[in-house]
C-alpha cells in the first residue's frame, strides 16, 4: 500500500533542555504556539481508510511511504468501527495497534506451555499478530487500537489536533487517552511527569509522551 499522505516519524528528545530547545524553535518559526500532549502507545502504527463511512483498507506504516495491507486482520480488532457515524466521502486516520498487558501475559504462558518461543514484549506480539496470514489467529490475539491522527479528510474542515481528536470520538473511534492542550513548555513538562507517574498502572505499554503543535497551519 502506497500512503497518499506520508506516515511521518517522531523526533526524540530525552531531557528538559532538549524540550525547551524544541519550544524555542517553534516560537521562532510561528510565534506563540499551543501544544497537545498525549501518551505514546508502544505498538504498531497503522492507517485506516474509510470511504462513504465504511472501512475499506488498513495498512501498516512500513517506511512511512509504503506499508503492508493488513485489512483482514484489522477487521478482527473489535474497537475498529467497520462503519463510522458519518458518511464522509473519505477519511484516513492513523492509530497504534497494541496488545493489552493482560492479553500478552496470557499469550506468553500459552506459548511457554506449548514449548513455543514466547514473544519478548507486547509490541512484538502485536506486530506478529497483525502480520498473520490467517485472520482467525489475529482475532484470537485480542488486539486493540488507539487512533491519534487524521491523515486526510474530505467534506470536513479541521483546524487543530485537539479538535480532530474530539471529532474522531464522535465518529466512533477509540482515541488516544489523556490528551491535553497546554500553552507553555513548563506545562508540557508537568504533563510528562503526570503520565510518567501512572505509566505502570496503565493496562497497556507506553514508551514516551508525544508533544504536537496543536494548530495545523502552524504545524505545517
Amino acid at each position: 500500500v502506497t500512503h497518499e499522505v506520508q506516515m511521518g516519524s517522531l523526533q526524540d528528545v530525552f531531557s528538559k533542555g532538549e524540550l525547551y530547545e524544541f519550544d524555542e524553535r517553534v516560537k521562532k518559526a510561528v510565534g506563540k504556539a499551543v501544544y497537545c500532549v498525549e501518551p505514546k502507545i508502544d505498538g504498531l502504527s497503522v492507517s485506516l481508510e474509510y470511504k462513504d463511512g465504511i472501512f475499506t483498507r488498513g495498512s501498516t506504516r512500513g517506511d512511512g511511504f509504503v506499508g503492508e495491507d493488513v485489512t483482514s486482520n484489522l477487521k478482527t480488532v473489535k474497537s475498529i468501527p467497520i462503519k463510522i457515524n458519518e458518511e464522509l466521502s473519505l477519511i484516513e486516520v492513523r492509530g497504534e495497534t497494541y496488545m493489552p498487558r493482560n492479553v500478552f501475559l496470557k499469550l506468553v504462558k500459552e506459548q511457554e506451555d506449548n514449548d513455543e518461543q514466547p514473544f519478548k514484549n507486547p509490541r512484538n506480539a502485536a506486530a506478529g499478530s497483525l502480520r498473520q496470514k490467517d485472520p482467525k489467529i489475529a482475532a484470537k490475539r485480542k488486539l486493540d487500537i488507539f487512533v491519534f491522527n487524521v491523515q486526510q479528510i474530505e467534506g470536513k474542515e479541521l483546524t487543530s489536533h485537539k479538535e480532530s481528536l474530539d471529532y474522531l470520538k464522535t465518529l466512533g473511534f477509540k482515541t488516544i487517552p489523556d490528551y491535553k492542550r497546554v500553552s507553555t513548555a513548563d506545562e508540557v513538562i508537568d504533563c510528562i511527569k503526570a503520565i510518567g507517574e501512572k505509566r505502570f498502572d496503565l493496562p497497556f505499554d507506553i514508551d514516551g509522551v508525544v508533544i504536537k503543535v496543536d494548530d495545523f497551519r502552524q504545524r505545517e
